[in-house]
């Protein structure tokens, strides 16, 4: 027993001894080489520091002029239309990674830089104050922009040039509408009359080429900031840009550039053709006085068309299917005033064929009424005021131009709001007039910058349009060929041939494809005739309406709100928010990308 309890004694001495021994050591494999650097997966390249608070505000404000420049009349006769897009690249690079207080300068400077020049036809007679009042009102659209701009970069997904660019549009849209039913008037689509991304408005209007613009210039700016976008470690002897990331977004920028130019632009004559011919009077001055001789200015216009009646009678010159006079060609109202209504009816008889005059008709009640009146060689004037397809009222009279909103409280500022004695009413019906067979889409003046009001006349069932218009009041400014170039960029957007008629210039036959042809000089008489195409079919962008505009709103406010939140700037100047580094490399070494 003794010796069992020593075996069982030397048994458990031998398990401790066992389970106190060490395993044996595993064979050692060969030992891998430490790298220089972290085993990070490529490291995401950090994003450039915002630009300095003068270098950013110096970039908005060269990103105006490039805007104004490219628009028809500022930096050469037919602009610039490339820098549209430099303009848009720069205030993106001024607004880039900065918070939105100095976004909201950023965009002040830029909208004050490009619309105080390019509006510089609003104060030629008017003086500095109302020239620089709606300058204001127009930068603080820009200013917003700008405020936008530093989240809509840092859109998810990569989608930040999208993001961008349907900020613009959104932009455009709202100064469409508010304040005073808006102002359109230097949309970014209006400088692409001459550039191929004009195409883009066959399938989405104005906005569509707004679009396009912005696309390009935000993927400039894109371009840039990926070559400023180096992974480089701090302390390290050289980084690796990054090329490929900037040739794409390069690349991207040309292509929607050039797309416009793929989109067809069909100008055949699927409905016949009919002759006009457009009657430029001119009148006695420039300036805002040139209605004080209406009498003269009506004289003017029809001395020019009895000419024509001579020289079709003489056989020197063919027939014309339908006259075409301008906006307030007839500023006395011919149901009121007996010896102008003669003038005009005769003129009408003399040469044959239907004349669309525009005549400021009194009424109703205290206002006046801007209309565009279809006379006829066998009725005259009779009932073509109470016939909605001879008459049609301007829908969209100019604040302070046609009506003053708030009288009283504009008085204050300036006794120019006298000028305007009586509001012009706004019409309650779509452009639409019949002559001689041909349907006709009355536009007059500053309706042209409308898409609405274009549209409408063109799903109503225009074969082609007319633009009445009167520029007299602006001098030898800009105006008449920026509103030229809306004019052509609502021929391709409808698929209809456009005549912008004015009482002083210029005046232009403007094809289906946006193409002008005879473009008359500024405070000259001129009669321009030729065969205009007379087309049904509607294009995308009138069957979609505003339907891309709403939509293109929509998703810069989805990408507004669901943006990447920005990196704090650090008390060192630097951008925080913890992101991981990589520490030096060895001098000499290139920093892998």
């Amino acid at each position: 027993m003794a010796d069992g309890a020593r075996g069982g004694t030397t048994g458990a001495r031998a398990r401790c001894s066992s389970a106190a021994s060490p395993a044996p050591r595993a064979t050692p494999g060969p030992r891998r080489r430490r790298s220089a650097y972290p085993r990070l997966v490529r490291p995401r390249p950090a994003e450039p520091a915002p630009a300095a608070l003068p270098v950013s505000l110096l970039l908005a404000v060269l990103g105006g002029v490039a805007t104004w420049a490219a628009f028809p009349g500022a930096a050469s006769t037919a602009g610039w239309w490339p820098t549209a897009i430099v303009g848009v690249a720069l205030l993106s690079l001024a607004t880039h990674g900065v918070r939105a207080r100095r976004g909201l300068l950023a965009g002040f400077l830029f909208g004050t830089a490009f619309m105080f020049p390019h509006l510089e036809w609003s104060g030629t007679y008017v003086g500095l104050l109302p020239w620089s009042a709606l300058t204001v009102v127009c930068a603080l659209f820009y200013a917003v922009l700008g405020a936008c701009l530093p989240r809509l970069q840092r859109a998810r997904g990569g989608l930040a040039p999208l993001a961008v660019a349907a900020g613009w549009v959104a932009l455009e849209a709202a100064r469409a509408r508010v304040p005073f039913e808006g102002f359109p008037w230097g949309r970014l689509a209006f400088s692409q009359a001459d550039a191929p991304t004009l195409g883009l408005a066959a399938l989405g209007g104005s906005p569509a080429v707004t679009f396009g613009v912005a696309l390009a210039g935000a993927c400039l700016a894109g371009a840039v900031l990926a070559l400023l976008r180096l992974p480089a470690p701090p302390g390290a002897a050289r980084g690796v840009p990054r090329v490929r990331p900037a040739v794409v977004s390069l690349l991207v920028a040309v292509l929607v550039t050039a797309a416009g130019a793929l989109v067809p632009r069909p100008t055949g004559a699927e409905d016949g053709t009919t002759r006009i011919a457009a009657v430029q009077g001119n009148v006695p001055q420039a300036g805002l006085e040139f209605n004080a001789e209406r009498r003269a200015v009506l004289d003017n216009h029809a001395a020019a068309t009895r000419a024509l009646a001579e020289q079709v009678a003489a056989g020197t010159a063919p027939q014309p299917d339908l006259v075409l006079w301008p906006e307030n060609s007839s500023d006395i109202d011919p149901y009121e005033n007996a010896d102008a209504r003669r003038v005009i009816e005769s003129t009408a008889t003399a040469i044959g064929v239907p004349v669309l005059v525009g005549a400021v008709l009194d009424g109703p009640g205290r206002y006046v009424s801007n209309t565009g009146l279809v006379v006829t060689p066998q009725e005259g004037l009779s009932g073509a005021r109470e016939d909605d397809s001879r008459h049609y009222v301007k829908q969209r009279p100019a604040p302070f131009g046609e009506y003053m909103p708030h009288r009283s409280f504009f008085r204050r500022f300036s006794d120019k709001v006298d000028l305007v004695p009586r509001d012009f009413v706004h019409g309650d019906h779509v452009g639409l007039l019949r002559a001689n067979g041909v349907r006709i889409g009355d536009v007059i003046c500053f309706e042209v910058a409308f898409d609405d009001t274009v549209r409408d006349s063109v799903r109503a069932g225009a074969q082609f349009l007319v633009v009445q218009t009167n520029n007299a009041t602006f001098g030898y400014s800009d105006e008449a060929v920026q509103q030229l170039a809306m004019s052509r960029l609502r021929a391709v957007e409808s698929g209809r041939a456009v005549v912008q008629i004015s009482t002083v210039g210029v005046s232009a036959i403007i094809g289906p494809d946006g193409t002008a042809h005879d473009e008359t000089a500024l405070f000259t008489r001129d009669v321009l005739q030729g065969d205009v195409a007379l087309r049904s079919t509607e294009t995308v962008a009138t069957r979609v309406g505003a339907v891309p505009e709403q939509v293109l709103t929509g998703l810069a406010l989805l990408l507004l709100l669901t943006a990447r939140r920005g990196q704090r700037p650090d008390r060192r100047g630097g951008r925080g928010g913890g992101r991981r580094t990589v520490p030096s490399a060895p001098a000499g070494d290139p920093v892998p990308a």
